[in-house]
């Protein structure tokens, strides 16, 4: 049990750099707390988790190797992840004004958004999964932290650590990004911010696109 937690340890001290780290991620929860709202924001942010726990599945089976082996694979999830990406940057480019759904009522109760919680859900989803990045993340880490002979359970479980705490991480900027005092500079600048996350997301698809196979 030692083993493990030390293992557990030394991941979580990698991970948690890769965490806090400006990527995808991160711009899609943020342009979702301020744009839909809170609990949307917060689905969004399981959705990244999840999707992160689908990155350790594929690569303790063994899957993730034979992606990276395989330049017609990798291409496969890097050209579908850029199209994601500037897909929903030009999205955001061509959004007007935004009008933002109320924070709360004056009971507290949290008010609903337009958008349902499968495409919240989704949209988290996908920016994780869609990210080649990740199948050389957790190759190299698994591969340099982790025994051979630690059991798939336990390896599992690791996983699970990390998808809570990347949950957590995100789950503590929805609630940041949707401060009142959050939300009102958002409802001033909302167009030119729409824009700057249309350009960042588009900047990312455009640098995932130059980025070759390690």
């Amino acid at each position: 049990m030692h083993q493990y937690l030390i293992e557990l340890a030394s991941l979580m001290a990698i991970f948690s750099f890769a965490i806090v780290s400006p990527g995808a991620d991160l711009a899609m929860v943020m342009r979702q707390a301020m744009v839909h709202g809170r609990k949307q924001a917060i689905i969004t942010s399981f959705g990244v988790g999840t999707s992160l726990m689908f990155h350790v599945t594929y690569t303790i089976l063994g899957l993730g190797l034979i992606i990276s082996q395989s330049i017609y694979l990798f291409n496969i999830v890097k050209w579908l992840g850029v199209a994601y990406l500037i897909y929903i940057g030009i999205k955001a480019l061509r959004a007007g004004k935004t009008e933002l759904p109320a924070a709360e009522d004056e009971a507290g109760v949290q008010m609903k958004s337009s958008q349902t919680a499968l495409k919240a859900f989704t949209l988290g989803f996908a920016a994780n999964a869609l990210n080649p990045k990740p199948v050389f993340f957790f190759l190299s880490i698994f591969s340099t932290v982790v025994h051979a002979h630690t059991p798939v359970a336990i390896k599992f479980g690791y996983g699970l650590v990390m998808a809570s705490c990347l949950i957590l991480w995100f789950v503590g900027v929805s609630l940041f990004m949707t401060t009142p005092r959050m939300r009102a500079a958002f409802q001033r600048a909302s167009q030119w911010i729409d824009r700057t996350s249309g350009v960042v997301f588009i900047a990312l698809g455009i640098k995932l696109a130059t980025e070759k196979a390690a």
